[in-house]
Order: C-alpha cells, then structure tokens, then sequence
C-alpha cells in the first residue's frame, strides 16, 4: 500500500501513530508505502526464518525505511535490537527509528494532537 497521487485504497494501519505519519507524508507531497519489505534477521537449524523486521513505512524518493515507536520500552529494546541486527545484514539498508518523543513532536508540529484525547499507546507509557 502506498500514498501520494495514486487512488488507492487506504492501508489498514496497526496504529493510529501510522495513520498520523501518513497524513503528514501526504500533506508534503511524500510518496510512501507502508509495510512493503520484510527482512530476515535470523533463521532456525533448517534454514527457515525464526525472526524477521518489517520496517513500518519505505519513502522510495529517499530510499528510506521508517519504523515508527510510540510503545513501552520494553518493546522499544526489542525493536532497536531488531534494527541493529538489520544494519548488520545490511549495511546499504538506510532506516530510521522515530521515537514517542520525535512522533509527539510531529503532531504538535502539524496540528494533529488529539486535543486532550490521549492516543492508543500514551496510556502504556
């Protein structure tokens, strides 16, 4: 699923965090695409895969994947950890984490906060 320009169907988003990402994106013009590639970070005695990542947006004109991370801490590790491991398989693969702080900032930045309404993951930090 992608954004910008095309008549597509809206992705069903995990979060609402993605969904306000993907406003945001739009508003600027940004082409994206959420969820288009899954790496393999790990794979079991067999050879099949036993841990994969699936950064949250691809920004094509900028060759970028995004993950974002508005979640407890303890599922903030295990995604830093899971983005580590993929610039260890792949040093060409440029990835940005974006935090709770850096996503609370893009809504006070661009008008989406929910107006005292707390969002799906405040209430777990």
């Amino acid at each position: 699923m992608s954004g910008v320009g095309a008549a597509v169907q809206c992705p069903r988003f995990a979060h609402d965090s993605e969904r306000n990402f993907a406003a945001v994106l739009d508003f600027y013009g940004i082409e994206w695409q959420y969820e288009p590639t899954e790496f393999i970070l790990a794979w079991d005695e067999q050879g099949h895969p036993s841990q994969a990542f699936r950064p949250d947006f691809y920004l094509p004109v900028y060759d970028l994947y995004i993950e974002l991370t508005t979640l407890n801490q303890r599922l903030v590790t295990k995604k830093n950890r899971k983005v580590r491991r993929l610039r260890e398989l792949h040093p060409d693969v440029n990835v940005k984490v974006l935090y709770q702080r850096d996503y609370l900032n893009l809504l006070v930045k661009f008008g989406l906060d929910s107006n005292g309404r707390e969002d799906e993951w405040t209430a777990t930090v």
